[in-house]
C-alpha cells in the first residue's frame, strides 16, 4: 500500500481523491536547501528505506516574486517565526505583488522508472547539501518527482478556510482561505500535483499486473 508521509489528515484525504493511499507519520530529515525537489527527494529515500513500502512525499512553499522567491522552502519556518502578517507587509506597498504556490511530491519503491516527462532524481543532492557525502545510507536509489503550481498575488488576509498562507494568497480574485475544500483543491498546487501522480501510478500499477 502507498504510504503518504505527512502529519496532516486533510493531506491524505485529498490524495485518496487521486489513488489509495495511507497515511505513514514519520519524522524524516528535512534538510536545508533552496530546492524543493532536494528536499522530497530526501525524505522519500529516507522514508522507503523506514517502512520498505511505497512512499509519497510532498514539500510546498509560497514563492513572493519581488523578494526573490522567498520564503520558498522556508514557508513553514517562516510562517512559524514571522507569521503571514508579516510577509504580506512586506510587499503591501509593492507594485509587483505576484507570487506563487508550488508542490513536489517524490515517489520511491526502491525500483527503476521508465522514461517520462518527470523528472527523476538519482544523485542524493541531500546528502552533499547536510555535508554527509561520504554517507551512501540513502544514495541510489531513484525518486520520480511531480510537480504543481497555481499563481495568484499577495493581498491582506480574507476568509476564514485553509490554514497557511491561504488566506493571504488570491487566486483570480478570491483568496485560497475563502474557497470552499473542493474548489480549493481543483486548483491547488499540491492537486495539480497529485493529478499528474495519480495518473502516472495508476499507469505503473496496471503496467505491473499485464
Amino acid at each position: 500500500m502507498l504510504q503518504y508521509v505527512t502529519t496532516n489528515e486533510g493531506k491524505v484525504r485529498e490524495a485518496r481523491d487521486y489513488m489509495a493511499c495511507e497515511q505513514f507519520d514519520f519524522d524524516y530529515t528535512e534538510i536545508q536547501s533552496d530546492d524543493l525537489g532536494a528536499i522530497a527527494a530526501h525524505g522519500a529515500r529516507e522514508a522507503y528505506r523506514e517502512a520498505d513500502e511505497p512512499i509519497l512525499v510532498d514539500d510546498a512553499g509560497l514563492f513572493v516574486d519581488v523578494l526573490d522567491g522567498f520564503p520558498g522552502p522556508y514557508s513553514s519556518y517562516v510562517e512559524d517565526t514571522l507569521g503571514i502578517e508579516r510577509v504580506q507587509e512586506l510587499v503591501a506597498h509593492e507594485e509587483n505583488r505576484r507570487a506563487a504556490f508550488r508542490c513536489v511530491l517524490a515517489y520511491c519503491d526502491g525500483k527503476e522508472f521508465a522514461a517520462s516527462p518527470d523528472p527523476v532524481d538519482r544523485d542524493d543532492r541531500a546528502l552533499a547539501a547536510a555535508g554527509d557525502e561520504d554517507d551512501e545510507s540513502d544514495s541510489g536509489l531513484p525518486v520520480k518527482l511531480f510537480s504543481g503550481t497555481v499563481r495568484g498575488r499577495i493581498v491582506p488576509p480574507r476568509g476564514e478556510g485553509g490554514f497557511g498562507y491561504d488566506p493571504i494568497f488570491e487566486h483570480e480574485g478570491t483568496t485560497m482561505a475563502e474557497m470552499a475544500v473542493d474548489e480549493k483543491n481543483a486548483i491547488s498546487h499540491r492537486g495539480r500535483a497529485l493529478a499528474k501522480f495519480g495518473e502516472w501510478y495508476h499507469e505503473r500499477q496496471a503496467a505491473r499486473t499485464e
